[in-house]
């Protein structure tokens, strides 16, 4: 492909953002996309640009960490609803709001606004539909609109994926691009270090399975005394179980242990997958029973050769994985970075520009074929 040249290093041309207003919407069922968001966010507030942050999924007090979004709303929005690892359709229709869902989406006013982003949260894009508003979406999600890896796909998944959050200009994320119009993962992880300079402890394991029963994930690694698991959920407070560590959710407590671990056994969700891989992490993971996104992801991570996966919670695929997986790594640049400045350029006809600067730029002992593949 040649050299490639980093993008936007020139003064921005069009100076239209710092009149911009801009609504950002984000899916907050899964963390990811409030990781996501905090990345672009930490961007958008470094160039100064007026945005406002909107979330919605779960109750206002189930977040965290949220200080970098100001006076940020809230909404109920629709989310799905899961027991023990599997999706359950029927407390999914039970426990979504449909009718109040309608009336948010009609009743939010997007007259001061010039631009909405969303990160797959659907009040946002319907919303900016109706009222004829440009819309960019940016998340993993988006990429299912292309032909990558899927698994578990059907007319309802496929119907979900398009018409969940539906944007005029879709900015998908994966691990590879697989030759199509999509962009690297936004994996918001502390300043790169080669990996002999992390005081990295071997037997120090992230167990992060929101998913799945936490007593049930507990019985499980209690005869693997020979390693040190974290294990990060919905818990009231930290808690020593000997070998095994209960941890509440906190961001700046997950990045520490994190950086220092060895691996991490996670649902097959997108993003920390993404920072398990660009801190160089071994990476096994369960996806959720009966969502096509994570089982698509688990079936990309084992075609890329990237991560290990079980269909089911399993003491014997977790040995396999503790004694014989290698860790891979691969250094992805500042994506967010590049998203934003792209957005406030304001030309929003053709992201393929920013595809092609973006893939080179990426790094990989493992994988040498990043540049060599050049995305249409």
């Amino acid at each position: 492909m040649g050299e490639s040249k980093p993008l936007f290093q020139t003064p921005f041309v069009n100076r239209r953002f710092q009149t911009m207003k801009i609504l950002y919407g984000i899916q907050a069922t899964g963390n990811g996309h409030i990781t996501r968001a905090r990345a672009i966010g930490k961007e958008f507030s470094r160039v100064g640009a007026n945005v406002d942050y909107l979330f919605s999924g779960r109750s206002r007090g189930k977040f965290f960490d949220m200080d970098i979004f100001n006076d940020w709303k809230c909404y109920s929005g629709l989310t799905f609803w899961h027991h023990e690892g599997r999706i359950s359709p029927l407390r999914t229709f039970r426990n979504n709001r449909l009718m109040r869902f309608w009336r948010d989406i009609h009743d939010l006013d997007l007259s001061d606004y010039d631009l909405v982003v969303t990160d797959f949260e659907p009040i946002t894009a319907w919303a900016a539909k109706l009222a004829g508003k440009t819309s960019i979406g940016v998340g993993h999600q988006y990429a299912f609109n292309s032909y990558i890896p899927m698994q578990g796909d059907n007319w309802g998944s496929r119907l979900i994926m398009r018409r969940f959050a539906p944007v005029n200009i879709p900015l998908g994320l994966h691990w590879h691009h697989f030759d199509q119009n999509i962009l690297p993962p936004i994996a918001d992880t502390p300043p790169f270090q080669p990996l002999d300079a992390v005081a990295q402890e071997s037997r120090k394991i992230i167990v992060y399975l929101g998913f799945e029963s936490q007593a049930r994930v507990i019985e499980l690694l209690q005869p693997f005394e020979d390693y040190k698991f974290y294990y990060y959920g919905d818990f009231p407070d930290a808690k020593d179980l000997g070998h095994i560590q209960l941890r509440p959710l906190s961001r700046d407590g997950f990045q520490r242990d994190l950086n220092s671990s060895a691996g991490v056994i996670c649902n097959a969700g997108f993003e920390l997958a993404s920072e398990a891989l660009q801190l160089g992490k071994k990476l096994l993971v369960k996806p959720l029973y009966g969502q096509m996104e994570q089982l698509s992801n688990a079936f990309a991570l084992e075609q890329l050769q990237l991560g290990m996966t079980m269909k089911q919670l399993c003491g014997d695929r977790i040995r396999a994985w503790l004694d014989s997986w290698e860790s891979k790594q691969i250094i992805y640049p500042n994506v967010a970075k590049a998203i934003v400045q792209w957005i406030l350029e304001g030309d929003w006809s053709d992201s393929s520009e920013l595809v092609k600067a973006l893939w080179p730029q990426v790094r990989s002992p493992q994988i040498a074929n990043f540049a060599a593949l050049s995305p249409n």
